[in-house]
């Protein structure tokens, strides 16, 4: 008489349990179904041996993920007389498998515990697909399969790269299984990480003045946290002789290469936000992972560049918001040259901080309070103010004027409407929408065009 245990699995007839069990064999130790055996191990039989076998053949390749079907045998056999079907499963090479309705969750994914066909924990799930994978987390099968890449695809059409199965699988968003890894994760809108940025009173995180979490797609992270910052980066307004000299608070290229880094070089294998701090005196950002295995500050301080997630690096680095690999921090050192202060690096074993220094601040410090008086200016939210440093000596100051045809034409139509937008540019200039950015961002820069709203909502108005 048969006995049913870790391999073995009897069943009167064939229902969706044998699809199940299929799926324990696989993500465990392999094993055989018998179909026409009752549960005490007496034959019964099967009425129709071949409609059984396609029913089992049709579910497993139609209902499992990953393909299983080159992993199981599906055979006819007599036993005391009778026709028994025999479903032998070996052990899969790409597991976690589970049910293609049910998705990379406890409810799809089997595995066997003794004689009985149990659904997967969630950290049997994991370690099975670190097992499959390798290390890297941006290789592992991702266990959200359902996946939307607008922002993504808007990324690639600017640089007119196409973006479809193909390019998906060469770039390794789409592992040798077919199904999307977590790459293709991070770069889509069910993205489950987060940057969160806070602006703080003072030297600080006593008082809040304001802060906001970006989530979606890295894509969406890196404009909304790139604008959040953009729109508390002040304009120190001087008059060193006849012109104007405006100074950001913080090098606008250090702001982008220090949240590229954050974004590209942060291990996603834990929970968790990338922290963006934003003091009076200093710009934060704490990511999540130390240095790689063997490596130190002063290594990296030199350009050495071992990559925690080389295809997300490469990703970003065809689509150019990365210029070449091991430079960044480089960069972010170049911008400070000649400021009189100079950013800082940190790293733990579980966490990396970079830390800019306002440029501004140390002058801020120096001025009397009783000649110089700060003058802010409204920008894109309440609780957002850009400031010029004005002497109280009566000053004519130039007013600013267009320095182009494009900046000119952007004038004369803000003027004739009162207000635009980014689109309005675009058509306007017959350019894209990067250049409009840029026209727009460089007129808020000389004082031509002022900012009101936010996101959708965004304006562009004559100053006050």
């Amino acid at each position: 008489m048969f006995v049913e245990d870790k391999t073995t699995e009897f069943k009167r007839e064939y229902a969706d349990g044998v699809r199940n069990t299929a799926i324990a064999f696989a993500n465990s130790d392999g094993g055989t179904v018998y179909i026409g055996i009752e549960d005490d191990g007496s034959v019964c039989g099967v009425d129709d041996v071949d409609a059984v076998m396609l029913s089992v053949t049709n579910s497993i390749r139609d209902t499992i993920k990953p393909d299983l079907t080159m992993f199981v045998n599906v055979r006819a056999q007599t036993i005391e007389g009778r026709p028994v079907v025999c479903v032998e499963v070996r052990r899969g090479t790409a597991r976690p498998y589970y049910v293609r309705s049910k998705g990379v969750r406890s409810e799809g994914v089997f595995v066997r515990q003794g004689a009985a066909t149990v659904p997967a924990s969630d950290a049997a799930i994991l370690a099975m697909i670190k097992e499959s994978a390798g290390d890297r987390y941006e290789d592992e099968r991702s266990r959200v399969q359902e996946l939307t890449f607008e922002k993504a695809q808007a990324y690639f059409a600017r640089q007119d790269m196409p973006f479809g199965q193909a390019q998906m699988r060469t770039l390794h968003l789409i592992g040798a299984d077919g199904a999307y890894t977590n790459l293709a994760l991070l770069l889509s809108e069910q993205c489950p990480f987060t940057v969160k940025a806070a602006v703080f009173q003072g030297s600080t995180k006593t008082v809040f003045r304001d802060r906001q979490e970006f989530g979606g797609s890295l894509f969406e992270q890196l404009e909304g946290s790139f604008a959040f910052l953009d729109r508390y980066n002040r304009t120190r307004s001087t008059f060193p002789g006849l012109e104007r000299l405006d100074t950001r608070d913080y090098p606008l290229e250090a702001v982008r290469e220090a949240l590229l880094n954050s974004l590209v070089h942060r291990d996603y294998s834990f929970g968790g936000s990338i922290l963006v701090s934003l003091f009076d005196d200093r710009l934060e950002f704490v990511t999540i992972g130390g240095l790689m295995k063997g490596f130190s500050l002063e290594d990296v301080g030199l350009g050495v560049s071992v990559q925690r997630n080389p295809n997300l690096a490469n990703v970003f680095y065809r689509l150019k918001l990365i210029e070449a690999f091991g430079t960044g921090l480089l960069k972010i050192r170049e911008c400070y040259a000649g400021s009189g202060v100079q950013p800082k690096f940190e790293a733990t074993n579980n966490a990396f901080k970079v830390t800019l220094p306002n440029v501004n601040f140390p002058a801020e410090q120096e001025c009397d309070p009783a000649t110089v008086v700060p003058r802010y200016l409204r920008a894109q939210s309440p609780a957002a103010k850009r400031w010029e440093l004005r002497t109280s000596e009566p000053q004519t100051a130039a007013v600013p004027q267009p320095r182009t045809e494009r900046e000119r034409a952007t004038l004369d139509l803000c003027r004739k409407n009162g207000s635009l937008g980014r689109k309005d540019v675009e058509t306007l200039l017959g350019v894209s929408q990067a250049t409009a950015i840029l026209v727009l961002r460089k007129m808020v820069e000389d004082g031509l065009l002022r900012k009101i709203g936010a996101g959708r909502e965004l304006r562009y108005t004559l100053p006050e």
